[in-house]
């Protein structure tokens, strides 16, 4: 994608110490004084810097079945907001597949091809599975979420309409983010060798997540622990599910209990859909409702 000339005036400066990679600012604005286009393009956008990552896993070979090579950077690809349309917020999205795998071709580039058409900046995040653990995957996500508000002038949206949305996994991954990573927390809280830098200043909050099939927990257990989620400030959240979703009870019983915490919830139920559902089911104009909404509030 060629990228317009750019806008020195709102262009932001980033230390090389914060980044791997060297952005490129762009802009371009549409009638309004909204923005259209992207300010970073980058592809894709590495998370970390390269010899400080926390609890990095070195090996040479991959003989163990593993999703990702060994040289595998935790990263984000980034889908820029449709030109001509006012940008509403940041989309952050995590495709599921039980922490083996990444299913970005169901769960992850449709969604965020069909989110940036709404006006969302939209980025898939790739972040770390097996054989990392959950734990390392949430400060993959904390990372991108602290990138995105630090840039939040250069995309075009206040810092705090940045939204995580995670599909099976990518949900539980989300709200592990929330329950145990998210404001200042580092990665110091796993690998006490991590070196802090100018982007862990940031704080990881978003301010609105979406379980698609997915819910509040581990993999295949979900929580209904209302006073962790009380003390978790958690963002408004929209669960949605299919009716014929295999862990719907589990859903509906974390969404209660989400309830119970005072967290404002919404759910969205498919009929006739099962798990797996991703960019199919005709989802996107509710749940573009309900964060229009959030992001407005």
């Amino acid at each position: 994608m060629k990228s317009p000339q750019p806008d020195n005036e709102t262009s932001t400066a980033i230390p090389p110490e914060m980044l791997s990679v060297t952005p490129e600012p762009t802009q371009t604005k549409n009638e309004e004084g909204n923005v259209t286009e992207p300010v970073l393009q980058q592809q894709p956008i590495y998370l970390w810097n390269e010899g400080n990552i926390p609890t990095t896993t070195e090996y040479k070979e991959n003989n163990s079945g593993y999703f990702d090579p060994p040289d595998f950077r935790p990263n984000m690809e980034y889908f820029p907001a449709k030109q001509g349309i006012q940008v509403k917020g940041a989309v952050l999205i995590c495709a599921g597949g039980a922490f083996q795998f990444r299913g970005n071709e169901n769960e992850g580039f449709p969604v965020a091809e069909a989110l940036s058409e709404l006006g969302y900046q939209s980025f898939v995040v790739n972040y770390r599975l097996r054989p990392y653990t959950q734990e390392e995957g949430a400060l993959d996500l904390a990372r991108a979420v602290r990138y995105v508000r630090n840039h939040a002038r250069d995309y075009g949206i206040d810092e705090k309409n940045i939204a995580v949305i995670g599909f099976s996994a990518g949900g539980i991954l989300c709200g592990e983010l929330l329950l145990h990573f998210d404001g200042l927390v580092n990665g110091t809280a796993i690998d006490p060798t991590y070196v802090p830098d100018e982007l862990d200043k940031v704080v990881a909050d978003a301010g609105a997540v979406a379980m698609i099939y997915s819910f509040y927990g581990r993999l295949s257990v979900a929580s209904t622990d209302v006073e962790k989620f009380k003390e978790s400030d958690l963002p408004p959240t929209y669960f949605l599910y299919g009716s014929d979703e295999v862990f719907r009870s589990q859903i509906e019983a974390c969404a209660k209990a989400a309830q119970q915490a005072c967290v404002p919830v919404e759910s969205q139920i498919l009929e006739g859909w099962q798990h797996g559902f991703g960019a199919r089911g005709d989802w996107f104009a509710g749940f573009d409702a309900w964060l229009t909404k959030v992001f407005g509030s």
